[in-house]
């Protein structure tokens, strides 16, 4: 359990691997073992978790603190399978000020923190993310033996952001930092140790390169100590607390070992070193232990069908400054059958866009694809598949009146269950925008559906209205209903009135406003829609983003999720209501590392109520269905499935 925060910093949550089957323990899996949880109160407890996909055999290991050589201690398993752990009670004593070391059965050092006074009392848990999070002092409650709390106090210092980031041991044993924060961090006090237990921690302030390092940016330092080939670093901060690790086998820092990507990524050998500059993850992959996790993209594979044609991504553009990394799982499953989207106007199988859970039926998720589509899917063997009992193929969607080809990008459910659809322009006329919002009844009956109600906000932008078709085509992307009730209790300001929201000033809008994505510069568009069909203007709400692609409200994290594709580096900002009552970022984070970097235009979180062991599934669409391109197992797939937390 994770509670209140050290004035000390950690790693920055990557999140939990789910639990692999049994396998054979791996001798050389130590890199992936990271000590997880410890207490200095009474029965000086300690417990252990593998991060890898293997089991790794403990026994024989050692441990160490700051005033006894290494000792053996008897494990709750002999063997951590992977995402699992293990307990043991230290053999002697762990103090208030103090430092744990572990070994393999050969002497090989594993990992190692170092605390302050009373920072292990009761105990110190990583929180964000077992074997990976920032180091924080817990409440009473321990939870030895299973996995720490997902989320993180908001009061971490910005310090909790400094990442090793590369390393060489090939002569010049340099250690790269990085800042994936959004603040500057001094780190002119800090130290560092290797591997070799006989070595005490030495400023890095006689080499580094720079005494602070900004917001997503580097410094680098030589190691005086010497680095071996097979050797580890540890950074501790100026108040005697570990940041972070890694650990290499043999040449594994030859030329340098660097993380995919920058300070998120799991360690790989690199073919060159970019000591000072973005990695080049150019290297063989197969990775050693240090803050990240290995990810593995799953599943997938099968022939295209006829006329299914994936489209290679465009418009790829920066990840924002300050961007964290993926608070879930690393591992990624294709989540659909390959070509399953193809249709009478899209027989290409692209342009699945805009998703969304169904709150009253979390087995359900409702996807929208562009060219006048909706689908209900639901889980088959693992894979989201169209419900046969509502239609195996998908329902057509018209304009108001049954006319026209809607260009569906984003949906949401409303309040009342119905289905909320924006549309950027129709089909039949593409040069002309038409940024409407449709509400849907999903219990109609027959293969085609028209509103029940339709507003039309197209006067707005006249900015897209402009002959071109590309410039339509940059309208309503996304759309997230979010209830009064979280509206009203976060204090949120009615632009309209300057006082606190309150919804009875707005008696035909229902129980909610809906937040419209603008492709064209990032902006949230705030709506009461009116049951009269009229509807009401709250005004815009920036993201900080070039662009949106898809909105949601998650009642998990209450925030809503504004989500750009590969325009703004595959990034999902999270939007809070703030001290003077607006809406405001709070937190991006990007996707996991071995997601492809595509025009994924759809992004949806399942309910808490789905929560399974502290994450939830989180669902992408690609709209071009390239995937990793040509060849690969995901190519043709729409649907991507990984875990985010609870």
């Amino acid at each position: 359990m994770c509670a209140a925060a050290l004035t000390f910093s950690g790693l920055v949550v990557t999140g939990l691997a789910a639990a692999q089957p049994a396998a054979a323990a791996d001798p050389a899996g130590y890199q992936n073992v990271r000590i997880n949880e410890v207490t200095s109160s009474n029965n000086d407890t300690v417990e252990l978790y593998n991060a890898g996909p293997t089991a790794v055999s403990v026994s024989g290991w050692k441990m160490s603190d700051d005033g006894f050589s290494p000792q053996s201690f008897s494990p709750s398993s002999s063997t951590i399978a992977a995402g699992g752990f293990v307990t043991f009670n230290s053999p002697k004593g762990l103090g208030d000020s103090d430092k744990l070391v572990i070994y393999t059965a050969d002497g090989t050092v594993v990992d190692r923190v170092d605390w302050a006074a009373s920072n292990a009392k009761p105990a110190m848990a990583r929180c964000g993310g077992d074997g990976t999070g920032a180091w924080v002092t817990t409440a009473p409650a321990t939870t030895f033996g299973s996995a720490n709390a997902p989320a993180c106090p908001s009061a971490l210092p910005a310090a909790s952001r400094i990442r090793i980031n590369e390393v060489t041991s090939d002569g010049s044993d340099t250690v790269e930092l990085y800042n994936g924060g959004t603040s500057a961090v001094s780190i002119g006090s800090w130290k560092y140790t290797d591997g070799d237990t006989g070595h005490s921690p030495v400023p890095i302030s006689s080499s580094p390169s720079a005494a602070s390092i900004p917001a997503g940016g580097y410094a680098t330092f030589d190691s005086t100590l010497g680095l071996g080939d097979n050797d580890s670093v540890f950074l501790i901060d100026s108040g005697g607390t570990s940041v972070d690790s890694v650990t290499w086998a043999t040449d594994g820092a030859k030329p340098s070992d660097e993380r995919c990507a920058d300070g998120t990524g799991w360690f790989q050998p690199a073919t060159s070193a970019t000591l000072g500059g973005a990695n080049s993850c150019s290297g063989s992959g197969g990775g050693t232990g240090g803050g990240g996790q290995t990810g593995h993209l799953l599943g997938g594979g099968g022939a295209l069908t006829s006329g299914c044609t994936p489209e290679a991504p465009s418009g790829t553009g920066p990840t924002p400054a300050g961007t964290l990394a993926w608070p879930g799982g690393p591992d990624v499953t294709i989540a659909d059958t390959v070509c399953a989207f193809t249709t009478s106007t899209g027989p290409e199988g692209r342009d699945v866009s805009g998703l969304a859970f169904d709150p009253a039926n979390p087995s359900v998720l409702w996807a929208a694809k562009n060219k006048n589509w909706l689908y209900k899917l639901v889980k088959s063997n693992g894979t989201w598949i169209p419900d046969p009992s509502w239609s195996a193929t998908g329902k057509q969607i018209r304009f108001a009146g049954g006319s026209g080809q809607p260009d569906s990008e984003g949906m949401t459910v409303g309040g009342n269950g119905h289905l909320y659809v924006t549309s950027e322009r129709d089909n039949a006329s593409n040069t002309v925008p038409k940024d409407t919002i449709m509400e849907f009844d999903p219990a109609a009956t027959g293969s085609t559906l028209t509103p029940l109600h339709q507003w039309d906000m197209t006067s707005q932008f006249p900015q897209l209205n402009t002959g071109s078709k590309d410039d339509a085509n940059l309208g309503f992307e996304g759309v997230g209903y979010v209830p009064d009730t979280w509206l009203t209790a976060n204090g949120w300001t009615d632009p309209l009135t300057g006082a606190a929201y309150n919804p009875a000033n707005y008696p035909l809008h229902g129980s909610g406003l809906f937040f419209a994505g603008l492709e064209w510069d990032g902006t949230l568009h705030v709506y009461g829609l009116n049951s009269d069909g009229t509807f009401t203007t709250f005004g815009t709400i920036a993201t900080g983003k070039a662009g949106v692609m898809d909105v949601m409200f998650d009642a998990g994290t209450q925030r809503i999720v504004a989500t750009c594709d590969n325009t703004c580096g595959e990034t999902h900002t999270f939007l809070k209501v703030d001290t003077a009552g607006a809406i405001v970022p709070d937190v991006t984070y990007t996707n996991p590392a071995v997601m492809p970097v595509d025009n994924l235009e759809g992004f949806a979180i399942a309910p808490a109520s789905t929560c399974i062991n502290g994450f939830r599934e989180a669902v992408w669409s690609d709209d071009g269905i390239y995937g990793l391109g040509t060849g690969t197992t995901s190519y043709g797939h729409a649907l991507y499935s990984g875990t985010f937390p609870c």
